[in-house]
């Protein structure tokens, strides 16, 4: 349903905004819609006169919150690795996986053979995943072509998505995923004969909101990702990076020094690296989905980052390889559980703080002026949303003041 001017009334509203109460919470609260954005959000006794004539819609005493953002996924690519999956599980090592024809190159291929269309047909199920938990916005990457019609293609599909479900889509060129077979041991003339051309074709095409790397040793080493990133200055771009993961080559301190929007993965990061995320204003984005699929040990430095005051989103990394997941719910808890990070830490991870890292300044609070997008939620605080594991307590979720 949607009226141009509306009241949602009987609720309790974590409006994620900063201040003394925890989660910005206010009880007892309405929150008043006009054309797709919020109005007015305060408690129901205080509800300006201006809007006591606009229809109400009461939501029963549920919790609401903004709605869910998932800054940092791959949804869009072709096939599975759920095979390489088991052989690795059944004792296969990295190189007889490789040798099977699996990993990313296997993701590639897959991808390459894909249409458009095919591309979009198998992305659908896992954005559908993603709105049944509250979710409104996600970030979609390239990086599985590695060459330049599947590049375009991926991009292509995901800006396709929102014609299809009714979700936004802000999108990265991941162009500098991986060295492809076809440039084996030239990463530098991969990028410059290959990314940079293809990044500007993007570009123009009106495919590309930012730019992406995987900075690590099995990837690029971050000189040679700096002629990647002068070009997306040169065209206005924002930067982000995959960035010690595995471990700590400096990727962030390269990414700050170009303002960069986020830095993600960063378990191997060290003090000096916080140092620079904080200055630069640079969101952590703490991806727990890799970390539990990978086994890894070393997790990041959340006590750091939070004495630094570097905000942290949360994410779920989807993707076939390291996070076949599309569960942000179940991100929060694993962030919570895995990194000790607290549930309110978590849900401003998936909502202020993910708009933050997507360089987005209309969504992700609950505020006059915001888009109204919104999660309505059986429960009753907000600490239920991380607490639970594999339980969903989603009520409706209100995209653009449609419930």
């Amino acid at each position: 349903m949607q009226a141009e001017n509306q009241v949602f009334t009987d609720l309790s509203a974590a409006t994620m905004a900063d201040g003394a109460a925890a989660y910005g919470l206010i009880n007892a609260a309405a929150i008043a819609v006009s054309e797709g954005k919020i109005a007015w959000v305060g408690a129901e006794q205080d509800l300006p006169a201006d809007y006591a004539a606009w229809t109400r819609h009461s939501l029963g005493g549920r919790l609401v919150t903004p709605a869910l953002i998932d800054c940092h996924t791959h949804v869009v690519h072709g096939g599975h690795r759920a095979v390489e999956f088991e052989m690795r599980l059944n004792g296969a090592s990295y190189e007889e996986v490789a040798r099977a024809g699996g990993g990313i190159i296997s993701t590639v291929k897959a991808t390459r053979a894909a249409s458009v269309e095919d591309l979009i047909a198998q992305a659908l199920p896992r954005v559908d995943a993603m709105l049944a938990e509250g979710v409104s916005l996600i970030e979609v990457k390239s990086g599985y072509g590695l060459d330049r019609k599947t590049e375009l293609n991926m991009l292509r599909a995901a800006r396709a998505l929102e014609e299809h479900r009714p979700i936004r889509v802000v999108t990265s060129f991941l162009g500098a995923h991986a060295v492809p077979v076809e440039y084996k041991d030239r990463p530098e003339a991969y990028i410059a004969d290959l990314c940079i051309p293809v990044l500007k074709e993007a570009h123009a095409e009106g495919l590309v909101d930012a730019v992406d790397a995987f900075c690590e040793g099995i990837a690029f080493l971050p000189d040679q990702l700096v002629p990647l990133f002068d070009a997306a200055r040169d065209l206005g771009l924002p930067v982000k990076l995959h960035a010690e993961q595995l471990s700590n080559l400096g990727g962030a301190k390269l990414a700050t020094s170009y303002g960069a929007l986020s830095a993600d993965h960063i378990e191997y990061l060290d003090q000096a690296g916080v140092a620079a995320m904080a200055g630069a204003g640079t969101v952590a984005v703490i991806l727990p989905g890799a970390f539990y699929t990978l086994r890894e040990t070393q997790a990041p430095p959340i006590d750091l980052l939070r004495e630094a005051g570097v905000p942290m989103a949360l994410a779920t990394d989807s993707n076939p390889g390291s996070a076949p997941m599309t569960s942000l719910l179940l991100t929060m808890n694993m962030g919570c559980t895995l990194f000790r990070m607290t549930p309110e830490e978590a849900l401003r991870g998936v909502t202020a703080h993910a708009a933050q890292a997507l360089g987005l300044k209309d969504c992700g609070r609950i505020a006059a002026g915001q888009r109204a997008d919104l999660a309505v939620w059986n429960a009753e605080h907000p600490a239920e949303l991380a607490y639970r594991i594999g339980f969903n307590p989603l009520h409706a979720r209100i995209f653009g003041g449609k419930l």
